[in-house]
Formats: C-alpha cells, structure tokens, sequence
C-alpha cells in the first residue's frame, strides 16, 4: 500500500512557538526535546504544559538521550553529560570517531551510546560523509559505521540486535546487525522510497518516519519493513521527528517546522536563529504503542 492510499490520522496541536524541536523522548512522564535556535531543552506533558528543563548547547544540529542510571546526554560538538548536581562534563574522547560534530543519539538497552555524525547540509559527490559512533559503558569510542548519506534519526529493536538509521539524503532506512560488542554488520536497505529524519519504533516493528508529500501537505507515515505505509498522518509542515509516548505509549509526538525557505541553508539557518517560531508540537492516536530504543 502507498502513502497515497492510505488512511490518515488526525493529528492535534499540543504546543506552539518553536523554533525546531528535534529529538523527542518520552522520559518521566512527559515529552523531552531540543528546541533548536535556543539552548532550551523543553519538557511537555499531555495538557501541554511545558517547561525548560535542562540546558543543550544551543544553535542547530544536537539532540538528547538518557544514560540506563539516568544522567542527560546532549550531542553537538562532541558528548556531554550533564550530573545530578546540574553541572556539565564531557562524557567520552569522540575523537576516535574522526569527526567533531554530532547529531543524533540513541542509548540502547545495554547502555551502549549511538551517535551519528558528519552530515553536510548539501549532497555532495563521492561518497556520503556519515558515521556512527560508538560510544560503550568504559567510555571507548570508535566508528562503527561511515559512508551515510546525511545521517538522522536511529532506533535500536526491543531486543538490542537491530540499529535503523534515516539516510535522508538516500531517501531510506538502513539497518545494521548489532554485534555483541555493539558494534554494527550486515548494512541492508530496511524501507526506501521514504523521507526520513528523527524516527521511532512500536511493538509491531513498524517505524514511524516522514514518507513524503500530498500536494501541500507532508506526510508522516507508519512503515514496514520493505517500505508498506500502514498509517499516515498529514501535516502541514516538514516533520522533524517523531516519538511514541503517553500513559499506553499509543500517543504520536510529532515535531515540525518551516525549514525550507530558501535554497540557502546558511539564509534558513540564520532567519530560524534570528527568531523565526514556525515550530509545531503535534499529537495524534497511533495504533501501537512504542517499543524499543529511544
């Protein structure tokens, strides 16, 4: 079944005002995410009360996830960890990785840190530029992936032996084998023909991604493995990424935002920074609750 013919949920405001808001988690009862364009990293719950919670690095391009003991961690240039006494450390050496700056994150069921850098915003020839990284629970570091086209969002299976990565720029999801010792084999396209960013798993093993547009609307959809959209939701913006939380884990989180403004990604990234607050945080039913990692 197509994106196109597939029936559509109905998805609600919850919060306004943004300016992007990328890495959704459900932790502690409500939704936690990057409000990018500021160092705000915002906590929401189901009446859509939110408060800033916590501190990121500020700008474009980080995201955050929770250690198995609890402690924050937030991405950009390089791993930071910030303690229960609020203060904020440098959690790993990522220069084993080869690159500087990271993007997104996920901390698996074993503690072991996912982090994927050296997208570029603008294709280029040759090959892609993207890793992953690994960070373990010694605070090694090595690349256990590279050549991504554009790296986004990762989900790890309910029982830690499958990694999918949003290859935006490849317009699919990819996924690995997670080996014993964490690291990544067996690369294989997972769905293609999609537009993926930030993604999450449910316990049917269908990954929520964006799949594309319907005239001006874009489209968030419920994908299988091989590519069938199962359910669809329709916005009217780009989506960011999306997250399954809530009392039965049923409800979608979906943040989005006007990105493309201008065929310059410095003009977006200067107008979104300079006060721009298109950022949406919507809602809406999912069939199945969430599962697996974040």
């Amino acid at each position: 079944m197509s994106a196109h013919d597939t029936p559509a949920l109905e998805a609600t405001p919850l919060l306004a005002g943004l300016v992007i808001g990328e890495s959704p988690r459900w932790h502690d009862g409500r939704l936690w995410f990057a409000n990018w364009g500021t160092d705000e990293i915002l906590a929401v719950d189901l009446e859509g009360n939110a408060e800033i919670a916590a501190k990121g690095p500020g700008g474009l391009g980080w995201s955050i996830d929770w250690l198995p003991d609890g402690r924050l961690l937030t991405t950009g240039a390089g791993l930071r960890r910030t303690e229960p006494d609020g203060s904020v450390v440098s959690h790993a050496d990522m220069s084993p990785a080869g690159v500087d700056d990271f993007n997104e994150i996920v901390v698996d069921g074993r503690g072991n840190i996912y982090v994927n850098g050296g997208a570029d915003f603008a294709p280029g020839e040759g090959e892609p530029p993207g890793i992953i990284a690994l960070v373990t629970a010694d605070g090694s570091v090595r690349r256990v992936a590279d050549g991504i086209a554009f790296p986004n969002g990762m989900a790890v299976t309910p029982d830690n032996s499958t990694l999918i990565v949003a290859e935006s720029f490849a317009a699919r999801l990819t996924a690995f084998d997670i080996d014993d010792d964490g690291g990544l084999s067996n690369r294989r396209v997972w769905a293609d023909g999609v537009g993926p960013d930030g993604i999450c798993m449910d316990a049917d093993g269908a990954v929520w991604t964006g799949v594309g547009q319907a005239g001006p609307q874009n489209l968030v959809g419920r994908v299988r493995e091989g590519g069938e959209v199962l359910d669809q939701v329709h916005l009217d913006l780009p989506c960011f990424a999306s997250m399954l939380g809530g009392e039965d884990g049923k409800t979608l989180f979906m943040l989005a935002a006007d990105w493309l403004m201008s065929d310059s990604p410095d003009d977006n990234i200067a107008r979104l920074t300079g006060g721009s607050r298109t950022g949406l945080l919507l809602t809406a039913p999912a069939p199945v609750p969430g599962a697996g990692w974040p």
